[in-house]
């Protein structure tokens, strides 16, 4: 079922919603436009803007490092000041009332975090943008520790172990974090709805975890305002802004 009707999209989703023992969201980056970040593939979006760096290059080459490093600082004021948005309050209210087991966000943004749902009830399928991990030994890095290092020397900053820093983000040819895939994948095989929220479905290999609940036989239900490819596959589409639909299931 599509619908582009408001009232009656909330109406259903309220309904499944009720009737839901374990709902599993989906989030991608259309639940965090009204934050004001972008997204990364509509006009405006981040990767109309800057080619994104394939993983292979950013190990390869000190120049494209560098320019990694530039990038994130150029977008640290957009990120920093980003606050969550209804679509995230709503379902930090549906974890606090029991019906969310954890969240599967692709999103880097860490405004699941900020919403209240605790960081181990977050599976971040593509990172997280808010600090850096060293790629050899796996030491955390703040990113106010190494900006200014960075802008000071316009070096890309190494670990005292000799690695190479990164934010904590898959890349483009980057390995998917198998840890985060396993659990995202048992918690598809278990709810009973999986709400895919603000997601393009564009994305491989997470856009395959709303089918695989789907398979499983959980209610898939799509939240975004463009189409989507699974859309066919959904028992419930709605078609509107993320924020408008999601405001009723916010609790303070």
């Amino acid at each position: 079922m599509i619908t582009a009707d408001l009232d009656i999209a909330v109406r259903h989703l309220r309904d499944l919603i009720d009737g839901a023992r374990r709902i599993v969201p989906f989030t991608g980056a259309g639940i965090s436009t009204e934050c004001g970040i972008p997204d990364f593939r509509s006009p405006g979006g981040l990767w109309t803007k800057n080619r994104p760096i394939p993983f292979d290059d950013y190990m390869s080459s000190v120049e494209a490092r560098r320019e990694a490093w530039q990038r994130r600082f150029a977008i640290e004021e957009t990120f920093a000041k980003a606050k969550p948005g209804r679509g995230h309050r709503a379902l930090a209210s549906l974890y606090r009332a029991g019906k969310v087991p954890a969240v599967v966000t692709q999103n880097i943004d860490n405004l699941h975090q900020a919403s209240g749902v605790p960081p181990h009830a977050i599976v971040e399928l593509h990172g997280n943008t808010s600090y850096a991990l060293c790629l050899s030994c796996a030491r955390r890095h703040e990113l106010a520790d190494i900006r200014p290092r960075f802008e000071a020397t316009g070096d890309a900053p190494d670990c005292s172990c000799g690695g190479i820093i990164k934010t904590a983000t898959v890349s483009f040819g980057q390995a998917m974090p198998a840890d985060a895939m396993a659990r995202a994948q048992e918690l598809a095989g278990e709810c009973d709805v999986l709400l895919v929220i603000g997601s393009s479905l564009a994305v491989w290999p997470a856009a395959g975890i709303p089918l695989l609940a789907k398979r499983n036989g959980a209610t898939l239900v799509i939240v975004n305002r463009e189409p989507t490819e699974f859309d066919e596959f959904a028992d419930l589409v709605v078609r509107n802004d993320i924020g408008d639909a999601l405001v009723a299931f916010v609790t303070h």
